[in-house]
């Protein structure tokens, strides 16, 4: 039941406060009457779901700051936009379109400066003009084209071999015939993060996993603690499989200029038990399908931290 210590009213038109949940306030072994997210609003558990033991109980609190997900607080808008001046902050690097390497039929996302926070769909190159403006697929939304007006400025990510980069272009023309296609303007100010091959990338993000591939909703919740663009490893607070089992894995990605809920299937790779009882187990775990967006994710992601880099081969991407 709430309290007048649980929630801070502030009045009708400022949000309601979001309270930190100390380890009383969160049951184990019965269904969570309130959703349970991180510091950073990632959420960690439903409402509805159980916090299965002990052990689960105490890696919560220790790997993260738990609060209650159905209230926010006024400091959120605060935070998101510092984060989003925090973004712009960083110095363009002044590149031309011929030395980004794009190629046609090289992956980009595409999104709108209208509004904040929209999130990237994918599109191809499939031409370039001499004037360096750029031909591309529409971007997709739920399978149909993004509808996008002459004159709207776009930001777009573009993925070539050895790099993401950043840039915005004007909507020149939206051509129906011989078929649907956009024509881009030159690139603005481009923002380049290089990519090593088969990098893998220290995080430090919720995971929730189900240990059923076929079933719905997520028993538990792990720590992950690095992350490439084919698979992550994690801890939880007990081994979720052996080797070669299939598990249900849902998490979110956010990086400087986009944010991607993933929720796949994914192969368990490699298990590191703890030293004794009691301690978290590593597994290593290999996605199985993503789809184009979350692949793009995965690798904006790795690209936005390559300074954190622990492990890279000059092996096949």
């Amino acid at each position: 039941m709430e309290t007048s210590e649980d929630i801070v009213d502030t009045g009708a038109s400022a949000p309601v406060a979001a309270r930190h949940l100390s380890p009383d306030a969160v049951p184990v072994g019965a269904p969570l009457e309130f959703p349970i997210v991180d510091s950073d609003g990632a959420l960690l558990f439903d409402r509805g779901a159980v916090v299965i033991g002990a052990d689960e109980h105490r890696f919560l609190f220790q790997n993260f700051k738990p609060q209650r997900g159905d209230v926010s607080t006024a400091s959120d808008d605060v935070t998101a936009a510092a984060q989003a001046a925090a973004a712009k902050a960083g110095e363009a690097d002044a590149l031309t379109l011929k030395e980004m390497h794009l190629t046609i039929g090289a992956l980009i996302g595409v999104r709108s400066q209208v509004g904040m926070g929209a999130p990237m769909h994918p599109s191809r190159i499939i031409g370039f003009a001499p004037n360096e403006s750029l031909f591309v697929t529409p971007p997709l939304v739920d399978g149909k084209p993004m509808p996008l007006s002459i004159g709207e400025n776009v930001e777009i990510v573009a993925i070539a071999s050895q790099a993401v980069f950043r840039f915005v272009c004007t909507v020149d023309s939206v051509c129906q015939v011989p078929f649907h296609y956009l024509v881009l303007s030159r690139p603005g100010v481009v923002r380049r993060l290089r990519e090593r091959k088969s990098v893998r990338v220290r995080a430090s993000l919720p995971l929730r996993f189900g240990i059923e591939v076929e079933g719905t909703g997520y028993e538990s919740l792990g720590l992950v603690q690095s992350v490439s663009a084919m698979g992550m490893s994690f801890v939880a607070p007990w081994t979720v499989g052996e080797v070669g089992k299939r598990i249900r894995v849902a998490f979110t990605l956010r990086s400087k200029d986009m944010e991607t809920s993933i929720e796949t299937t994914a192969t368990i790779r490699n298990v590191q038990p703890g030293s004794k009882p009691g301690d978290p187990t590593t597994h290593g775990i290999e996605f199985d399908k993503l789809d184009q967006v979350e692949q793009m994710a995965l690798k904006v992601y790795v690209f936005d931290r390559i300074d954190d880099v622990i492990f890279w081969t000059s092996g096949p991407k």
